[in-house]
């Protein structure tokens, strides 16, 4: 239980009590359910109202009352909790946020709907998707470590790594990845870390998977074919596979390693240590025809 003291006849109390206790506050109208060590959080007139520093009116229900507008209160409170919080989109709203933040003394949200707001004044806009593109080994490391706490997905594409022709299709499917890699940056740009690397030349196409920081799979879009007397590359685009690939690396959202037997229920293949790797149909239909031939000798003898 909180404390309070009463003044003759004008409804002030102070409040003072555990952290943990709930309060209830009016404020304008709009009821909110909160605890006292949220309004004490950080250095604010809220603090000081609920510290027991200043008086603060309330009714005979026990609500407190705040003579201020509601709209964004609740905005004030996930920020309070939270140390951050999502700015509104229009610039009405936020300069109303702002007002409010001024008037409770919290600096640190009005420094941010300052910035907003001096940003769409200057016509500048917060990119909805970054992609970093990779210049160095060095830089990919980097990258890569910074954000272990985030899975990453980087689309290796260097058209010009290649000793032999292409086959008629090959372009094509090249445009097919470069375009499934746009639109998936898009879907999961807030849940994965997208890399682009022009530079290296290893392969020609070729999708790298991380989580924690750690290599988890590849999928490789590139293999050699034979035409009559000449080699070509062939380039493909395993829709399927990437997809499934993808799926797999947010379940390294996490801190902890994702459930191995989670891992091999949601691939078509079955996941060692957590690690897949594909290989090309040719290499597919060839290891298919050894086990055949092994199944047949074996029946034999």
């Amino acid at each position: 239980m909180f404390e309070t003291e009463s003044s003759t006849m004008s409804g002030k109390t102070t409040i003072k009590g555990n952290p943990s206790q709930y309060v209830k506050l009016n404020v304008g109208g709009s009821l909110h359910y909160t605890t006292i060590g949220t309004l004490t959080k950080h250095d604010t007139m809220l603090r000081a109202m609920f510290s027991g520093r200043m008086e603060v009116l309330s009714d005979s229900d026990g609500w407190i009352l705040i003579d201020r507008c509601g709209k964004h209160f609740g905005t004030l409170l996930n920020f309070l909790r939270d140390g951050s919080v999502s700015l509104p989109e229009s610039s009405r709203d936020t300069a109303e946020l702002l007002a409010e933040a001024k008037y409770y003394c919290i600096e640190e949200l009005a420094e941010s709907c300052n910035k907003a707001l001096h940003k769409k004044e200057r016509g500048e806009h917060d990119p909805i998707c970054m992609v970093p593109l990779i210049t160095s080994l060095k830089e990919e490391e980097t990258l890569i470590s910074s954000n272990s706490t985030k899975p990453a997905i980087k689309l290796l594409i260097n058209r010009h790594n290649n000793k032999y022709s292409y086959t008629s299709t090959s372009d094509d499917n090249l445009l097919k990845n470069i375009e499934l890699f746009d639109k998936l940056s898009l879907w999961y740009s807030n849940r994965v870390m997208f890399l682009k690397d022009v530079i290296s030349t290893g392969e020609i196409c070729c999708w790298i998977f991380y989580g924690h920081g750690k290599k988890v799979s590849e999928v490789c879009c590139t293999s050699i074919v034979y035409a009559t007397d000449k080699k070509h590359t062939k380039v493909e685009c395993p829709e399927a596979r990437i997809y499934e690939e993808t799926l797999n690396i947010l379940l390294y959202e996490n801190r902890n390693a994702p459930n191995q037997e989670l891992m091999q229920a949601t691939s078509t293949r079955a996941a060692v240590s957590g690690m897949s790797s594909y290989t090309s149909d040719e290499e597919e239909e060839r290891s298919g025809i050894e086990r055949l031939r092994s199944n047949k000798s074996s029946n034999t003898s």
